[in-house]
């Protein structure tokens, strides 16, 4: 009985294995480069479907201010420079020592609620703030009552009625 000489026995290796590994990396290659195709093709498509809305934005800035007749009043006036109409439902005054007024309901009392008015455009009718006996019932005190001195600095914060807060300093 002849034994195999296992040193002169030739290991050429098995080339299914090496055809199976090969296959096996060309479809991971071939996953990968459909992937990011998907991938880009989805983005730049949606990207352009889904574009961004344009968002309506308040922004109101002060023009002047105008202390009169009596000391219980201010006329403030102010311009829409957003891309929206705003109407202003309420408003709040406060002093330097942290007294307040606030009329949460322009709506009702005296000197009319302002607005709509349309961007770029002056407030219609002019907003009046009032303070002191001049507001009546329509406003809430917090604090000691007062009114408009000269000279003193005064907080103004004009709320729109999606309440959307301004706040404003002026100066008897």
């Amino acid at each position: 009985m002849r034994r195999p000489n296992l040193r002169k026995r030739s290991f050429r290796g098995n080339r299914k294995a090496i055809d199976t590994i090969m296959a096996s990396m060309l479809m991971v290659v071939i996953v990968v480069v459909a992937s990011v195709m998907v991938f880009t093709y989805s983005t730049g498509l949606f990207g352009a479907l889904l574009v961004a809305p344009k968002t309506a934005t308040e922004n109101l800035s002060l023009e002047y201010t105008y202390f009169a007749p009596t000391n219980n009043n201010v006329t403030m006036s102010v311009r829409n420079d957003g891309s929206t109409p705003i109407t202003l439902k309420s408003y709040y005054v406060s002093d330097g020592s942290g007294d307040s007024y606030s009329r949460t309901s322009w709506a009702t009392g005296p000197s009319a609620q302002t607005g709509p008015f349309a961007p770029t455009a002056l407030a219609s009718p002019t907003p009046i703030l009032l303070v002191s006996s001049a507001c009546g019932a329509s406003c809430t005190v917090s604090g000691t009552a007062f009114t408009f001195v000269p000279g003193h600095t005064y907080t103004v914060t004009l709320i729109t009625s999606i309440n959307t807060s301004f706040q404003f300093t002026i100066i008897r």
